[in-house]
């Protein structure tokens, strides 16, 4: 079963494809369709944002054995939303200027500076991206490799239990053979001192009987 954490991750990646299909259509759009698919990409970053704060939320709630990998894929969904966002200031900004002096939206217009600087931001947040992507896989082999010794240790334990069982089954067994030999040693005393007994009761009838023959 699917946890909340994947359930935010399927909701994001939703959005984060229609902020991308939307961003595209800005690009090309005439300026009659353009404040419609602006006001739809800003209500749907909004939303990305409040998915990665309630995903934020759940990964303190995630057992420890998954939240590093957890944290390391929500860290690379917000670089994602950062680079998306600049894209989209950077295709308002270019269609603003080219309608700069026939359009509503003059007040909007973004400076060449200004397009530089996100341009930088934006390399800055790919190159972001890309590290995030490597630690994530560091992680992941990471987690496989700690897997791995779990498993080995606990096949270790599992043998040194069937050990620990096949000793004591040997001790158990040590025991019931001292309790029989046991046993035996006291049949056999008991049988020595019968034969004891008999032969000095023997002798004594054998005495009493020559010293009776004697005395008559």
């Amino acid at each position: 079963m699917a946890t909340l954490f994947e359930n935010y991750e399927q909701q994001y990646s939703a959005l984060t494809a229609d902020i991308t299909a939307q961003i595209g259509l800005l690009t090309a759009s005439a300026s009659k369709d353009r404040r419609q698919l602006i006001s739809t990409i800003e209500r749907h970053v909004e939303e990305a944002k409040e998915l990665l704060e309630q995903m934020d939320l759940e990964v303190r709630e995630i057992e420890t054995s998954k939240k590093q990998r957890c944290k390391t894929k929500l860290e690379c969904y917000r670089a994602e939303l950062k680079r998306l966002t600049l894209e989209y200031i950077k295709a308002r900004a270019v269609k603003q200027e080219s309608l700069y002096d026939s359009t509503e939206d003059v007040d909007l217009r973004v400076s060449i500076d200004q397009k530089q600087r996100l341009l930088d931001n934006a390399e800055t947040l790919e190159r972001s991206g890309r590290k995030l992507n490597d630690g994530y896989r560091v992680v992941i082999e990471t987690e496989e490799l700690g897997n791995q010794v779990m498993r080995n240790l606990s096949e270790q334990r599992e043998t040194i239990q069937r050990s620990r069982n096949r000793l004591r089954e040997t001790d158990e067994e040590l025991n019931r053979s001292s309790r029989i030999l046991s046993s035996m040693l006291m049949r056999v005393m008991q049988q020595k001192a019968i034969l004891y007994a008999v032969g000095v009761s023997f002798i004594i009838f054998i005495s009493l009987g020559i010293y009776i023959s004697f005395s008559r």
